[in-house]
């Protein structure tokens, strides 16, 4: 089978509807991301048939939650989460932030190839970074700990905005102790094709 049958077999089995046009681009991109990995070691991940469903699918599947038009994937890494979901939503902004150099190359690159308009990529570490204008939504996928997420993400959702961290098995730990300022919405269960393990989405509100 070939990476794009491989993808359509994958989405008949989630409630993703994608156009031809969004299909080729992911696997554009993951065919960019398997041959810039070469050089610049961007993800442990090196088969593209496992990168489609480790990096692609685990990421496209956030999809149906996103609300809002600007959102922020915080310590982006190689455009993951950010890169599969700005070519799911043209209608939404993203902005890809991660403090290495090299990331931010292919990130670069990846938007001229894939011609995206919704993705600004900016080189900075998050504490650092202060935007004129705050986040619908303030995304993660690689932080540690929700703690760490929030503690250093705090600034970046607007007054309605939220936090959405995509996690393994639900962090209940993690969960319980949340900091008072804020406030777990829900999580939701994930179902990723073809991949083992759990997968979950944490929505978490800053008590105003």
């Amino acid at each position: 089978m070939s990476l794009l049958e491989q993808l359509q077999a994958m989405l008949a089995d989630t409630e993703l509807t994608l156009p031809i046009e969004q299909q080729n681009k992911l696997i554009q991109l993951v065919e960019l991301l398997a041959k810039w990995n070469k050089a610049y070691n961007l993800t442990s991940v090196r088969d593209p048939q496992q990168m489609l469903v480790k990096h692609i699918m685990d990421s496209i599947v956030v999809s149906p939650y996103l609300q809002g038009k600007r959102l922020i994937d915080v310590g982006t890494g190689p455009g993951l989460p950010g890169l599969p979901l700005a070519i799911l939503n043209p209608d939404k902004q993203f902005v890809l932030l991660d403090s290495l150099g090299k990331r931010l190359r292919f990130i670069r690159q990846a938007v001229l190839e894939l011609g995206l308009k919704n993705v600004e990529f900016v080189q900075s570490r998050v504490e650092e970074y202060q935007p004129e204008e705050k986040f619908d939504v303030v995304l993660s996928r690689a932080f540690a700990s929700l703690e760490d997420m929030l503690f250093w993400c705090k600034h970046l959702p607007n007054e309605s905005g939220h936090f959405l961290a995509l996690k393994g098995q639900l962090p209940k730990k993690e969960i319980t102790a949340l900091d008072d300022k804020f406030k777990f919405i829900e999580s939701i269960a994930l179902k990723v094709p073809n991949l083992d393990g759990e997968r979950c989405l944490v929505k978490i509100e800053l008590v105003s």
